[in-house]
């Protein structure tokens, strides 16, 4: 009988390789056979993670966002000061939405349970990009500017390079557009190019 561990180790394995699957290919058109063939795994192994292929799917676009959330942090925490921070936050949001094809990005706009999750994590990136440009702003690196638009601003235009209508526009990839984001946002508010410095 497996321990615990192994358990939840193989869990995670499962969420992984079907993350990676759905971020390749989309998952409208996939059913349960089509995934465990995939997986090479059972269905009832993947109804051990979930009752549905929909369950299956938000929970594993859950996973997706957790575990890019927990990238994008750590690339924070290892920043040392507020502009390095903003941009780092950008830079690896980006670094994590970029294996996300457009079948992906189309079949979870299509998908109301997933895209709810995604308008939540978008509206979570925007206040987190807001209290760290109002960290800028306290700290003096930043000029005093409006946090809350600063943030919107940044919000906009990171929805738009998600549904990729960014590349569309400029043929810029996620990642690419993301540190042009941080470069231009902050720049605009550095309060030494305010001075004329």
């Amino acid at each position: 009988m497996p321990t615990q561990g192994f358990a939840t180790r193989r869990r995670a394995a499962l969420f992984d390789a079907l993350l990676e699957l759905i971020l390749r290919e989309g998952f409208a058109h996939l059913s349960i056979g089509s995934i465990a063939a995939e997986l090479r795994c059972s269905k009832s192994t993947l109804y051990t993670l979930a009752a549905s292929k929909e369950q299956l799917v938000t929970a594993t676009v859950t996973h997706f966002f957790r575990t890019a959330t927990e990238q994008v942090e750590a690339r924070v925490a290892a920043s040392s000061s507020p502009r390095e921070r903003v941009v780092a936050y950008l830079v690896a949001v980006g670094e994590a939405l970029a294996p996300a094809s457009e079948a992906f990005m189309r079949d979870l706009d299509a998908f109301e349970p997933a895209r709810a999750l995604y308008e939540r994590n978008t509206a979570a990136a925007s206040s987190r990009v807001q209290a760290l440009i109002a960290d800028g702003v306290a700290a003096g690196e930043f000029r005093n500017v409006d946090a809350a638009f600063a943030a919107d601003l940044a919000s906009s235009m990171m929805s738009r390079i998600q549904r990729r209508e960014v590349w569309a526009a400029t043929g810029l990839d996620d990642a690419v557009a993301y540190r042009q984001l941080a470069s231009i946002l902050t720049a605009g508010i550095d309060a030494g190019a305010a001075r004329g410095a």
